[in-house]
C-alpha cells in the first residue's frame, strides 16, 4: 500500500526541519544495504549528531525545491539515495561513514551540499580530514593555556628584573664608595 498525501507531507516537513538544522548534507547510494545496515549506520553516525534519512527523491525533491542552499542537491538525486544530515561535526560523521563503507562496501558517496555549493566525493572525505570539533577545541584549550603560561612567565619576570637592576646598582654605588 502507497503512502497517502498526508504521510509524504509529513515526510517533507521533516526533510525541511532536518536540513534546516544540518549544515551538510551528504547524499550516498545505499544500494543493497540491509536494514540492519542501515540501523548500524545511524549508530555508528548517532555520537556525531548526524542523522541518515532514506527517502524517495521526489519527496527530497520537494523539500529542497523553495531553500536556495539546499536546491543544488537536486543534481545528486538519482537512484537509490540515502541522506546524511550533518548538524555541526562533520569530521566525525564523515569519518564513521567512511568506516561503515569500508567495512560493507556497498554504498557510493556520491557528492553533499554545504553552503549552498554543490561538493563532489572527494571534497567531502576532504571535510572528513579535518580535526574533529573535539579536537579543535583541545587544540585551542592547549594554545590559550601555552599563551597563559607565558605571559604569567613574563609578568613574574618582570619585577624580578628590576629587582635584580636595582640591587646591582647599588652593589655598584656601595662598590664605588669603597673604593674611594
Amino acid at each position: 500500500m502507497g503512502k497517502t498525501l498526508e504521510n509524504k507531507k509529513k515526510i517533507v516537513a521533516d526533510l525541511k526541519t532536518a536540513l534546516n538544522e544540518s549544515t551538510l548534507a551528504v547524499v550516498i547510494d545505499y544500494q543493497g544495504l540491509s536494514v540492519s545496515e542501515i540501523t548500524s549506520l545511524r549508530d555508528k553516525l548517532r555520537p556525531s549528531g548526524a542523522v541518515c534519512k532514506v527517502t524517495k527523491n521526489t519527496l527530497m525533491d520537494i523539500a529542497i525545491r523553495d531553500d536556495e542552499n539546499w536546491q543544488i542537491m537536486s543534481d545528486l538525486l538519482k537512484g537509490s539515495s540515502a541522506f546524511l544530515l550533518i548538524k555541526e561535526d562533520f569530521s566525525s560523521a564523515i569519518k564513521a561513514y567512511e568506516n561503515f563503507q569500508k567495512t560493507t562496501k556497498k554504498t557510493e558517496l556520491r557528492g553533499g551540499v554545504m553552503e549552498g555549493r554543490l561538493l563532489q566525493g572527494e571534497d567531502v572525505s576532504a571535510l572528513g580530514n579535518l580535526p574533529s570539533q573535539d579536537q579543535l577545541m583541545a587544540q585551542i584549550a592547549g594554545a590559550l593555556n601555552a599563551l597563559t603560561a607565558k605571559i604569567a612567565v613574563g609578568i613574574k619576570e618582570v619585577p624580578s628584573s628590576l629587582a635584580r637592576g636595582l640591587q646591582a646598582y647599588a652593589n655598584k654605588e656601595k662598590d664605588d664608595k669603597t673604593e674611594s
